[in-house]
């Protein structure tokens, strides 16, 4: 009887060493694959029986091509348990059967077969899953399309690839087959997308067309009945030579055809080169069904990830739509700040580009994500959306008189004038109308002067005062004053020309911007974007609007777009109630704000010395 036999595959654990089998073996090492001599690895106290059996079916272990596992022993009744239990162990039988080897050997052949198919399928499903994240992840679309032709290559061992697009004809109902991605490992060469006729006259119009899946072994002997043939003319143009072929369908949730992958050259090994045609002979062989599956499966995937991106792709030019058709709305109600918007994002997306550069200062820990940029720019957008919550009189208001109010007055002026006429035509007092005339025509003077948001005349007040306490008869015979109340108030404003009250609306835009951008499920990575919207107005020492909030509470996007949104206030194209400012003039305005603690001067100097007044719009897509 064999008491106990041991056999070592090439790749047992280096612990063995540690093993309780050691005290009972002298271990050696047989490798059927090359067939050497036993080769003596090490020596421990114990015996080994009937190791003449091993070198008796040396032919036997190279047939079976055992050559991986660990370790395989043969043992007696008395065989200690602390071996049967040890984790070395691989398989062990126990009888007094001559030919026990022989079933020993066939058990561990089986074993290894099975563990070889459930680490290749394990490895696959980890590979599968790890392509499957990737490809969800990734946003851009052409990158995308690069990456799932890679890796299915990758996972097939494929020489070259192609990915084709289904494209509709606008209109027509029609679709082409757009040739959008190649490679090719071993003949790389330039690449231009072309379209294509979708029928089933070339292999990948067949597959789009039938849905069907093209396994091809050697594609220059494809049977003339097929309806479909290869086309050698790249073949012919860059002397490759294209043999095995798979292409398969990529088919969305919906079994909707939406492209065609196609495979060139299965290769033994992924990283061959194929440089002559012995080598296309030596390496590469038919794809097998195994390849069709797994392709199949990664093509359904890539095509639901490339729907999801397009689906993508397409929300974000929606919400590109809405934000200009938003900007365009703001816009609509005062014309003459037509580009505010779109320049003030500009700018602080160009601010915050300067900050990322910076590596020490007061920024130099600081890096604006993507994303962030992303929000940032629409904040710049849509930071005055507010506007539309506000009266369109007082937003556009370019006198201290509403528009109609001057004529208004002007016609009552003229009323005056008239009974001043008609006094003197009945009384013939010259003197007393020259006087009269020459007072109607001052006040009418210096009201319109008045009316003006900046105006230069001496001591007005007194004189608006005297023509509120002036009298006249209307046509009805009531008693009125040649200026109202309300127009006094309009026209005694000290600067600019808004009320304190009209001053108020104007500046509750910020809190209907951010009422508005309130209600838009905003995406995790633009949540912060109706926050840097509000304080845009606020300064840093606490004397701005809405909430007077300081530097401590202000965030930095808020405190960059203050910067951005003032400069281009300042140097706008000239409106009614103010002229444009030259660039120099602007400049030397936010810094004396920043000097006053009103805006932040670190992001002041980054503006003035990275010269983003100078970039406008350039810098605001991301």
């Amino acid at each position: 009887m064999t008491r106990l036999v041991l056999y070592k595959a090439p790749d047992v654990p280096e612990i063995l060493p540690d093993s309780a089998i050691q005290e009972y073996f002298e271990i050696r090492l047989l490798d059927p694959v090359s067939g050497s001599s036993d080769r003596e690895l090490s020596a421990f106290s114990g015996y080994l029986c009937g190791w003449f059996f091993f070198r008796e079916q040396r032919e036997l272990f190279r047939k079976l091509k055992v050559v991986e596992g660990s370790v395989l022993i043969i043992v007696d009744d008395n065989c200690p348990t602390e071996i049967l239990n040890d984790p070395l162990v691989f398989n062990s039988l126990c009888g007094d059967d001559p030919d026990i080897l022989l079933r020993s050997v066939k058990c561990l052949e089986k074993t290894l077969r099975l563990q070889r198919e459930y680490l290749k399928a394990n490895n696959l499903n980890n590979e599968l899953l790890s392509i499957g994240i990737a490809l969800s992840a990734e946003r851009d679309n052409n990158k995308l399309l690069n990456d799932i032709l890679y890796k299915i290559r990758q996972i097939t061992r494929a020489d070259a690839g192609s990915l084709y697009l289904i494209e509709k004809i606008d209109g027509t109902g029609e679709q082409n087959l757009l040739f959008k991605i190649a490679h090719n490992d071993s003949n790389p060469s330039d690449f231009t997308e072309f379209r294509m006729s979708l029928n089933t006259k070339s292999i990948a119009g067949y597959v789009a067309v039938t849905s069907k899946i093209l396994n091809i072994p050697d594609v220059y002997q494809i049977a003339e009945s097929e309806p479909y043939n290869f086309n050698k003319s790249y073949d012919v143009a860059t002397e490759y030579s294209s043999r095995s072929m798979l292409t398969v369908p990529m088919v969305d949730h919906l079994e909707n055809i939406i492209g065609v992958i196609q495979l060139i050259n299965r290769k033994k090994s992924f990283s061959t080169i194929l440089e002559t045609m012995e080598d296309v002979v030596k390496y590469v062989e038919p794809f097998d069904r195994e390849d069709e599956n797994i392709v199949l499966s990664l093509a359904s995937q890539a095509a639901v990830s490339l729907e999801n991106n397009i689906l993508y792709n397409e929300i974000e030019t929606l919400f590109e739509g809405f934000v200009a058709a938003s900007v365009k709305a703001i816009e609509s109600r005062d014309p003459t700040t037509s580009g505010h918007s779109s320049r003030v994002a500009g700018y602080s997306v160009a601010v915050a580009r300067a900050i990322n550069d910076k590596n020490d200062g007061p920024f130099g820990g600081i890096m604006f994500t993507d994303d962030q940029l992303k929000e940032f720019r629409y904040a710049g957008l849509l930071h005055d959306f507010g506007k539309v919550g506000v009266r369109e009189a007082v937003l556009v208001k370019a006198k201290k008189l509403y528009p109609g109010q001057l004529e208004l007055l002007k016609m009552r002026f003229a009323y005056i004038r008239k009974c001043a006429e008609l006094e003197y035509a009945l009384n013939q007092d010259e003197q007393k109308y020259q006087d009269e005339i020459r007072e109607i025509d001052e006040a009418l003077s210096i009201i319109s002067a008045s009316d003006e948001p900046s105006m230069n005349i001496e001591n007005p007040a007194s004189s608006l005062e005297e023509y509120h306490g002036r009298i006249y008869t209307a046509p009805d015979g009531s008693i009125g004053t040649w200026l109202t109340d309300y127009e006094l108030e309009l026209l005694s404003i000290n600067k600019g020309s808004l009320t304190a009250s009209e001053r108020e609306e104007i500046e509750s835009h910020v809190v209907h911007s951010q009422d508005f951008l309130q209600n838009i499920p905003w995406t995790s990575s633009l949540k912060g974007l109706p926050g840097i919207a509000r304080g845009h107005h606020e300064r840093l020492d606490g004397t701005g609007y809405p909430d007077g909030i300081g530097a401590r509470d202000l965030s930095l996007q808020s405190r960059i777009m203050a910067v951005a949104d003032i400069y281009d206030a300042l140097t706008a194209n000239d409106r009614p109630y103010k002229k444009a400012l030259s660039s120099d003039i602007a400049l030397e305005i936010i810094r004396e704000e920043a000097e006053a603690n009103h805006l932040d001067g670190d992001i002041v100097d980054i503006f003035i010395k990275s010269r983003i007044y100078e970039t406008g719009t350039e810098n605001q897509e991301i």
